[in-house]
């Protein structure tokens, strides 16, 4: 008998590799590292955190040019 109880190593189980996380997000090598190492190897938590990240760099680049 064959069971598959989703255990087998999948993709979404393994961390980033940190240039497929800078293209998939859009960033800098040096700020896709910083992110990785900050929130550990969950892709999850690293997707939410590169989210967070952009978000903020967006307010701050819309912040400067208001002024």
């Amino acid at each position: 008998m064959n069971y598959d109880f989703g255990i087998a190593n999948r993709s979404d189980d393994q961390p980033y590799e940190v240039t497929t996380f800078a293209k998939k997000h859009g960033l800098t090598i040096r700020a896709a590292d910083a992110v990785l190492f900050a929130n550990g190897p969950s892709r999850i938590a690293c997707d939410a955190a590169a989210l967070a990240f952009l978000c903020a760099v967006a307010a701050h680049a819309k912040r400067q040019t208001a002024r």
